[in-house]
């Protein structure tokens, strides 16, 4: 693939994170073509010098990027690029979906002599506007090594996993830890504030010792002031990933009880109204239990 292939790039999802990963793609000269199912989202991105996408006219871009909310709204979506495919494409999956659903979708790609690299990120919105992600890749390993132009704007670091799936699977061990470690965290902070704790004190008291964490030091200060805004992690989202932890460990009959009890908090908290709240609203859901 050459670097003016590289060059011309279809981004498909303009939410939290690929808003910000466009964004840097377009300021790094790419020719970047902007979708998303609201059209109002790519606005900002045509502004700065994107173009606005058709589906219909995906064949043109020998790159394709999506980081979409689920398996849900990433197969809608390749359902509807599907017939206007070109053989060699590569299509690059940054959403973070369930293992099943990349190998069904790969398949599906490959029938259509489409490469499909699962790709999820971690690092946040910070990571995505910053490009220091961190990025999982599974696939087919001489065209993860031909994306380098396009990860190096990105991120800091690429590792391929392995095959398709394995991507996936890294991020959802990934998100599996971040899920489970956002609820202790609240439950450390309405401790502490019971305690008499002034807990604004409480990420740089900890901050170097083995409970300190990039989650701990974006969620505690957020949690001990009630400040929310703007939304870093949705709390749908991680639910969404928790969930996608649970269901891979019980495919190989792997009991995981912290994420499960972790995920019961995440769902019960969304439920009360809080799914596109972010992710440090957890500690609501543990002072309403008092």
């Amino acid at each position: 693939m050459s670097f003016d292939q590289q060059h011309k790039i279809a981004f498909l999802g303009m939410g939290l994170m690929g808003s910000r990963m466009a964004t840097r793609l377009v300021q790094a000269g790419f020719h970047v073509a902007v979708w998303n199912r609201t059209a109002s989202a790519c606005e900002p991105l045509i502004d700065i010098g994107a173009h606005a996408l058709q589906l219909e006219n995906i064949a043109q871009y020998p790159i394709i990027l999506s980081c979409l909310a689920d398996d849900q709204a990433v197969e809608a979506v390749f359902n509807q690029i599907k017939p206007h495919l070109q053989a060699k494409q590569v299509i690059v999956d940054f959403s973070s979906l369930s293992v099943d659903q990349t190998i069904h979708l790969a398949n599906q790609a490959n029938q259509h002599h489409v490469i499909w690299i699962d790709s999820p990120v971690s690092g946040g919105t910070a990571g995505a506007e910053n490009g220091t992600l961190v990025i999982f890749a599974g696939g087919n390993a001489q065209t993860i090594q031909s994306l380098t132009l396009i990860y190096n704007v990105l991120s800091q670091r690429v590792t391929r996993m392995g095959e398709t799936g394995t991507g996936q699977a890294t991020k959802i061990c990934n998100q599996l830890i971040v899920a489970a470690n956002s609820t202790l965290i609240a439950e450390a902070v309405a401790l502490a504030e019971q305690a008499g704790v002034d807990t604004t004190l409480l990420a740089p008291a900890l901050a170097g010792g083995f409970a300190d964490s990039k989650p701990f030091q974006i969620l505690t200060p957020r949690m001990a002031t009630h400040h929310f805004e703007p939304v870093q992690w949705k709390v749908q989202t991680l639910s969404k990933d928790l969930n996608n932890a649970v269901s891979l460990a019980k495919k190989f009959n792997l009991e995981i009880p912290i994420a499960k009890k972790a995920l019961s908090q995440l769902q019960a908290h969304q439920k009360n109204g809080y799914a596109d709240a972010d992710l440090a609203t957890v500690i609501k859901h543990v002072e309403i239990q008092k």
